[in-house]
């Protein structure tokens, strides 16, 4: 039976986030859309709100939709764009920080 390497598989997760998260815009839109809370906003009001509009934004929300960072539902005429991973924006955090200071010299 094969060992799954779990620390290798943890990394790749990570790595393929923050690539999601490795431009500007993308961390405006998500930044925009965690200050919104659980609710969301319209695909319009985020647009507003973050600056990025059309098809730049739809780039951007596709991208951040298949990392799992963000939701897109249809409710009537409007498309409610939501942060959904916070969970995950925590766990990313926690993965940088577990190791803190772990090969650091004792202070005397």
């Amino acid at each position: 039976m094969k060992k799954i390497d779990t620390d290798n598989i943890e990394l790749q997760v990570a790595a393929s986030t923050f690539a999601a998260l490795g431009s500007e815009q993308r961390l405006m839109v998500l930044r925009v859309l965690v200050r919104a809370g659980s609710k969301g906003l319209s695909i319009g009001e985020l647009g507003q709100r973050s600056g990025v509009t059309g098809s730049t934004l739809t780039h951007h929300m596709k991208i951040l939709s298949q990392a799992g960072l963000v939701t897109q539902e249809k409710k009537g005429r409007s498309i409610i764009c939501a942060a959904v991973a916070y969970d995950r924006l925590h766990h990313l955090s926690e993965f940088l920080l577990h190791e803190c200071c772990a090969d650091a010299p004792e202070e005397q």
